[in-house]
């Protein structure tokens, strides 16, 4: 659903952190090509036949994609999305790491933009130093703070970030954690995370709105929320004060397990009903992504959209 935002200039971050590898080949060009040897041509022995044991398969165990829309209505984005995913393999092994961010950024004069920037600068930042860099070193002790607690520090470090760097500007945050199969969620704000499975979807944040206070009093129900004017309001976002409280839960993933994490641009205009039945009629993640945005801006478009999604198959 659109916030009440003044209009800036078009402003779009989208961080992605994406490990590359190239491959160059090289040959000589004043020799004659030999004719094939027919031991060299010969297929490879299947793992069983062969040592299948050593095999190692290069498929990542989380599959990520993501997609993002200014909407129909604005000029300017005020969402911002960051994955990053660091896996190590080798006769040493380190735990699979992913670190996946939604923010979803409010107030005018390029306030908004800024402020979800920031935000998703610090707590990357933050968890990549705490959790997977410490892993790299190896004379790091292994006296980690509690997963939930970093997320949490994450988190309320943004919120003295955001209001240091932007003032005015606030910014929700919604951040999932992967360490092997834990998954670790921190929010604030309005901004969403599902988890989905084959029994179906499921939220596992609570909005910091209004209405949804008002819902947990028996004081609106959800059809009169949906349309309350104050809808948008939040009573929780990040660079809004002091003595910010984060939400943090953890959760155990199982194989074929989703997560979704999404702007209000997505969630207030697809419902939980046709979210799912797009992840499940997709063919891939990107496809599901992609869907979802072209849905919330059928049905109008009159916020940014962002949709980000995880797939865990170890």
């Amino acid at each position: 659903m659109a916030r009440e935002r003044l209009q800036s200039q078009q402003f779009r971050i989208i961080i992605v952190f994406d490990f590359i590898k190239r491959f160059f080949i090289t040959r000589a060009k004043t020799k004659p090509i030999p004719p094939p040897d027919p031991a060299a041509t010969a297929p490879l022995p299947s793992p069983i036949e062969g040592r299948g044991k050593d095999v190692v398969a290069g498929a990542l165990p989380l599959k990520v994609a993501h997609a993002q829309s200014v909407g129909r209505l604005r000029d300017h984005n005020e969402d911002v999305l960051l994955t990053m995913t660091g896996t190590f393999e080798g006769d040493e092994r380190i735990p699979t790491v992913g670190i996946y961010i939604v923010a979803d950024g409010m107030g005018g004069h390029n306030l908004g933009e800024r402020a979800s920037a920031v935000a998703a600068r610090s707590v990357a930042h933050k968890i990549t130093g705490k959790v997977y860099m410490s892993l790299l070193d190896e004379d790091a002790s292994d006296d980690r703070a509690p997963l939930q607690d970093l997320v949490a520090e994450a988190l309320t470090g943004a919120n003295q970030a955001v209001g240091k760097a932007v003032g005015e500007g606030g910014t929700t945050g919604t951040v999932a954690l992967i360490f092997n199969d834990q998954l670790i969620v921190g929010h604030v704000g309005d901004s969403r995370a599902y988890i989905i499975t084959n029994t179906g979807l499921e939220q596992i944040t609570r909005d910091h709105s209004l209405v949804q206070r008002l819902q947990e009093l028996g004081q609106l129900t959800p059809q009169e929320a949906a349309v309350h004017p104050q809808r948008n309001v939040l009573y929780r976002a990040i660079g809004q004060g002091d003595g910010l409280e984060v939400d943090v839960n953890m959760y155990r993933l199982v194989p074929g397990m989703k997560i979704l994490l999404c702007s209000d641009g997505l969630w207030g205009l697809v419902n939980d009903k046709l979210i799912l039945d797009i992840v499940w009629k997709s063919a891939n993640l990107q496809e599901a992504c992609n869907r979802l945005v072209e849905a919330a801006n059928i049905a109008g478009g009159p916020d940014n959209i962002t949709a980000l999604m995880v797939e865990y198959s170890p």
